[in-house]
């Protein structure tokens, strides 16, 4: 058994998704999450500048002694995985693999649809890993930059955010998926609005379930998982800016009381 702890981070909200399947499939571990509000967000970025951000995060995790970490934002995966896991020595997985896998194996009639930021959106990085399981499947993908700071404004849920999806997503109903990779982490806080204007017909595939499944397996095989004790998990939240914002959020969404957030400088 090992007790450290695992890292999780995304540039803002967003990660928040992949956190809670993370408290779901591994109930026992302990997590340190980081929210880089200040920076947020990712997409509009340049490569380097999300690497540069991405490893400052890592910095900032394994100096808390975290075991693994976890890239709970599809930017920062698309953009900076391979390079973060050929300068660190330990395990690092992102979210896109896991939701490639499984828009894979939903779809039926092989039209996929894929939505995210502009930098993931730009990497193509959901085509490139569909394209390695189903090379017949047919990818349509969409940049949607706002559906970030609507999240990030907590309007997840609104009149704004609905006329905003409409928007986005007329084309790619019009081109017949019959699946749609929430291809960033703050989209999974918009799938019931997105819900409502792709119909029941369009499965919704959200990576991060599959993404904690993954990080599972990697804390079985290292024989690092943390084993059920009469000691609680413990949680702590670390964010780059607007602490309060992201408690009022983070408390409504995960459904529990989070007692302390700590602003760092990265």
């Amino acid at each position: 058994m090992n007790n450290r702890p695992i890292g999780v981070f995304d540039s803002g909200l967003g990660g928040l998704t992949v956190l809670k399947e993370i408290m779901k499939i591994t109930p026992n571990e302990n997590i340190v999450y980081f929210g880089d509000t200040a920076r947020v967000p990712y997409g509009p970025r340049s490569k380097e500048t999300i690497i540069k951000y991405t490893f400052q995060a890592i910095d900032f995790l394994i100096s808390k002694n975290v075991k693994a970490i976890v890239i709970a934002c599809n930017t920062a995966t698309a953009r900076a995985l391979k390079e973060a896991n050929e300068k660190y020595d330990l395990p690092i997985i992102g979210v896109i693999e896991a939701g490639a896998k499984t828009a894979a194996y939903t779809t039926k009639n092989k039209i996929v649809g894929v939505i995210g930021t502009d930098g993931t959106i730009r990497s193509k990085a959901y085509n490139i890993e569909i394209a390695k399981i189903d090379p017949e499947i047919k990818i349509v993908d969409k940049a949607c930059p706002l559906f970030v700071p609507i999240v990030e404004e907590g309007w997840a849920n609104t009149d704004i955010a609905s006329l905003t999806a409409r928007r986005y997503l007329e084309e790619l109903m019009d081109k017949g998926i019959d699946s749609l990779v929430l291809g960033c982490t703050h989209y999974p806080l918009l799938k019931r609005t997105i819900g409502e204007i792709v119909g029941e017909n369009v499965k919704l595939v959200n990576p991060a379930r599959e993404t904690a499944k993954d990080l599972k397996r990697i804390l079985e095989n290292d024989n690092i998982l943390r084993e059920e004790t009469e000691e609680d998990p413990k949680y702590e939240y670390y964010v780059s800016d607007i602490p309060e914002k992201f408690a009022s959020i983070a408390e409504e969404f995960l459904k529990k009381e989070i007692d302390d957030i700590k602003s760092v400088k990265i």
